[in-house]
């Protein structure tokens, strides 16, 4: 089967700073793959170049089979395609950030509706209808009406969470999702994100949430220095790690 993410020799290059260092990647469809690793490891960086946030320096990421970016021509040469192009790509991944980069001056459902008419050119009403379905579905009912500022963290984040599936995304990327809030707010946002994966959202999680990459995780990656140190299932890289240099890093997260 077609992989979702094909991640091939990815480099990633800002002035002279190596931030990807050849870096591969495979998930497949319905997966959940979280990764792991100290704080300029390069893990954020990927996340963004596979939604082409950033754009690779050398290498290939393919989202089902599609090359991101780029289209080949009869010869093999690459050609960068045109910015409409590549949002039409974005438009399939959806990515939940650090911070909720909600609009301030819409309500939680306005701001869950807004990039549906914009981007997808879906009628209001019909943006209303699947914006409701999801604040329900993440558990803010009864808070459609507020503001972000009249909104704690996490609800925040479960707003951000049902404006990207509102796009109908084949992917969910979530970067480091629970590191703003409070930690008694961690958990209603994890707990979103292990119904999502119950549900088979394919998903690339950035975190240091070890329980949940124990739980939840079919695939966990190691990152440090730009390169994967070490993969596999979460038994094998959480609680059996082969290099010494994943046993240093969760000894310290733990």
């Amino acid at each position: 089967m077609t992989p979702m993410v094909d991640v091939r020799a990815a480099h990633k290059m800002f002035g002279d700073l190596h931030v990807l260092k050849g870096v591969d990647l495979t998930v497949a469809a319905g997966e959940v793959c979280v990764v792991l690793g100290p704080s300029g490891s390069g893990k954020s960086t990927l996340l963004r170049c596979l939604n082409e946030l950033e754009v690779l320096t050398g290498g290939s990421v393919r989202i089902d089979g599609e090359l991101l970016g780029y289209r080949k021509d009869s010869s093999g040469a690459l050609h960068r395609l045109h910015p409409k192009a590549i949002a039409r790509q974005r438009a399939r991944i959806g990515m939940v950030f650090q911070r909720f980069h909600l609009f301030p001056h819409m309500t939680a459902l306005e701001n869950v509706v807004e990039a549906q008419v914009q981007v997808l050119r879906r009628p209001k009403a019909e943006a209303r209808s699947k914006a409701t379905e999801l604040l329900e579905r993440v558990g803010l009912s009864d808070r459609m009406g507020h503001y972000p500022a009249q909104l704690s963290g996490g609800q925040q984040q479960r707003v951000a969470i049902a404006r990207a599936l509102a796009m109908d995304p084949e992917i969910m990327l979530f970067d480091e999702p629970t590191s703003a809030l409070d930690p008694e707010l961690v958990g209603e946002v994890l707990a979103v994100m292990k119904d999502l994966a119950a549900g088979g959202m394919t998903m690339v999680v950035v975190t240091h949430e070890i329980g949940f990459a124990r739980e939840v995780a079919d695939h966990v990656v190691f990152m440090d220095e730009g390169v994967v140190v070490e993969e596999g299932p979460a038994s094998q890289v959480i609680d059996a790690p082969a290099h010494e240099r994943t046993r240093e890093f969760l000894a310290h997260v733990l």
